[in-house]
């Protein structure tokens, strides 16, 4: 099962790393995030490394449906309520700057990047977008009000903002990767202080950034606490309609649309990992009713982390931890936040001040709903008695049918039905 991403771009190899090294900066993890700050030190001139355990973007990225948006949702209310005007506002004026980011980026590089306009809608309940909107003119953001899209269905309404972007993630990868210091097949076994051990040679760096989706370091942080892992599916359509725009519900468990080229990309079918949930099945009934004339073209699936609060953790890895810094937590909306997370951590690495540090600080309060939600799950999969034992903290492996995998509803390590790792934060293989 390989994304449309996968079966139209060539990431280039890099080989794996042997003996001794010492750096300035280390960064473990070759997703998007990891790239970008990579991209990032190298045009500031600070030495780094880059450590992928597997294949550079062969992990979450690959698996993106690749909008660069600020538009996370109906994210702004609940923000300016949780936090506040200023931290609301900053957290809208670093995701616009990552836009611009790769707006700049994209000029010379051929990676599909569009222009689109980017939709929130609203089945049933008009009053969630008033409040969005509301929220988006406190922020001074001019977002604008529809309630016709160009979807099979109605809507109460929906929140635009003009001038987001889409693009082809490993297209990007691929054009600003080529000459940076990567090196593939090089998995973190350990690291001590800010020495990174692998099975070819240790690194010895300054200061340390942690990229690998799910952070690998237990001991620090209460990452294990403060992230749970939902899946999503996409399907891709052929003769199917161009609704040029990017368009979501805001319900969690609704569906998404774009178009890539002549295909229309529909995702959906989201559950917590570990859990159940409409899957592929949903998207393909949806596409059987509303468009019958459409053949499927592609499908995959991915994981996200999300975070208590629904902003990521940027920054420190905790307060115990000096020159260790980490990216996780993008629910969702890996592609703007992987240039946030470039930005601000690159910044912080060579001692500069950024202005929304505090907005994404991982030493946040984490008195969240959420929090108890994901500690019931962890008790009661640590107490529910099975073979097939998730290698990360002990919980018990649930079978999920529709690709096949053994998954962990506490944390979102997944493995093959032969128990090969698929997904961390687990490190290794199931045991036999």
């Amino acid at each position: 099962m390989q994304s449309l991403w996968e079966q139209t771009a060539q990431v280039p190899e890099f080989p794996a790393l042997e003996g001794e090294r010492s750096t300035e900066v280390l960064i473990i993890g070759g997703g998007m995030a990891g790239v970008l700050c990579a991209y990032q030190l190298h045009r500031a001139g600070v030495p780094y490394l880059l450590l992928e355990a597997q294949r550079l973007c062969g992990g979450i990225t690959k698996n993106t449906t690749a909008k660069i948006t600020s538009q996370h949702g109906l994210i702004y209310d609940a923000l300016i309520s949780r936090f506040g005007v200023e931290r609301a506002r900053q957290y809208l004026e670093a995701n616009q700057a990552a836009l611009q980011a790769y707006r700049a980026l994209c000029r010379t590089v051929d990676c599909g990047f569009e222009e689109k306009a980017a939709y929130t809608y609203c089945l049933d309940d008009r009053r969630k977008i008033e409040r969005e909107l509301s929220a988006l003119q406190k922020l001074g953001f001019s977002a604008q009000f529809a309630d016709r899209l160009p979807l099979p269905f109605p809507v109460a309404g929906a929140v635009c903002f003009p001038r987001q972007a889409q693009f082809h993630p490993l297209k990007f990868v691929s054009a600003i990767a080529k000459d940076l210091h990567i090196y593939e097949h090089t998995q973190v076994r350990e690291l001590v202080g800010t020495t990174a051990v692998t099975d070819q040679g240790r690194v010895r760096a300054k200061q340390v950034i942690v990229t690998t989706h799910f952070p690998f370091l237990n001991k620090h942080g209460s990452y294990f606490l403060k992230l749970y892992q939902h899946r999503s599916y996409v399907i891709a359509l052929k003769n199917a309609p161009d609704v040029d725009g990017m368009y979501l519900d805001e319900a969690q468990n609704g569906m998404s649309f774009r178009n890539y080229g002549d295909l229309l990309l529909l995702g959906g079918g989201d559950h917590r990992t570990g859990k159940k949930g409409g899957g592929w099945r949903e998207l393909r009934a949806f596409a059987r009713r509303h468009y019958p004339q459409a053949e499927e073209g592609y499908h995959w699936a991915t994981q996200d982390c999300m975070s208590l609060d629904g902003v990521p953790y940027i920054g420190p890895y905790s307060a115990s931890t000096a020159g260790l810094y980490v990216a996780t937590g993008f629910n969702k909306w890996g592609m703007t936040t992987s240039m946030v997370a470039a930005t601000l951590l690159c910044d912080l690495v060579q001692g500069k001040e950024n202005p929304c540090a505090e907005v994404f600080s991982p030493s946040r309060s984490i008195l969240r709903p959420q929090l108890a939600v994901n500690g019931f799950e962890a008790v009661v999969n640590l107490l529910t008695p099975t073979a097939k034992r998730c290698p990360h903290l002990g919980c018990a492996l649930k079978w999920n049918p529709t690709e096949h995998t053994w998954d962990c509803p506490c944390h979102g390590s997944r493995f093959t039905e032969g128990g090969k790792l698929i997904d961390n934060p687990a490190t290794g293989d199931l045991k036999h």
